[in-house]
């Protein structure tokens, strides 16, 4: 995590705890690199749905990202959360948050923001559960594509982000979250997630020191 990061511990005896217990190693650059975008579709995006906090920001900041895997012709893979409309596959996420209910197959706030639309050759995994790993073909799809670093953006950081990053480390991926491509409808939880991520699943950098490295 850079010296420019926002993330912000809760006190400082926090910082003293892991540095003395050895947390928060870097894992570095390993090619060949691959891209994941968690959940950045239309209800996310917008405050008066399931979004608001510094997702939008995060959106945007993605772009970049987004175009400069497809010109290194990084493997991209993008999530969405969908729900079949007739409650067949309504589980306790859903009862959790049951404005989720809503994003259904064709409903517009369940599709892609059009800003990182995917494109032919993209994997779109369609999960009902925090994790793009979980009961979807990602780990195999990346697998297959023999990645080793895997450069995570999306939303939200203290949910799904956090859940996919998890389970990337878990599957032999190393997680990079891009610091300032993902986003939460609440900065403490932003701010907390990023900081346990940092310390035990992933390397946490904003994207300019990515792009500078590579």
């Amino acid at each position: 995590m850079s010296s420019s990061s926002n993330v912000q511990p809760h006190d400082a005896d926090d910082v003293a705890v892991y540095a003395r217990q050895g947390l928060g190693a870097s894992l570095g650059l390993q090619a060949p690199f691959g891209l994941l975008i968690v959940d950045f579709v239309n209800g996310f995006a917008d405050p008066a749905q399931l979004g608001g906090g510094n997702i939008a920001h995060a959106v945007e900041a993605t772009a970049p990202v987004l175009a400069h895997a497809r010109a290194s012709g990084w493997p991209v893979a993008h999530s969405r959360i969908v729900y079949p409309a007739d409650g067949s596959e309504n589980n306790v996420f859903v009862e959790k948050i049951p404005g989720m209910r809503t994003l259904h197959e064709d409903a517009q706030a369940s599709a892609i923001v059009p800003s990182l639309a995917p494109r032919a050759g993209e994997l779109v995994v369609r999960k009902t559960a925090p994790s793009a790993f979980f009961g979807t073909a990602l780990s195999s799809w990346l697998t297959a594509r023999r990645i080793s670093t895997l450069f995570i953006a999306g939303a939200t950081t203290s949910g799904c982000v956090r859940a996919s990053v998890v389970d990337a480390m878990s599957w032999g991926f190393r997680p990079v979250v891009l610091e300032d491509c993902v986003g939460d409808r609440a900065i403490g939880p932003h701010n907390a997630a990023l900081f346990d991520l940092q310390a035990k699943y992933a390397d946490v950098r904003p994207w300019s020191d990515v792009a500078t490295q590579l």
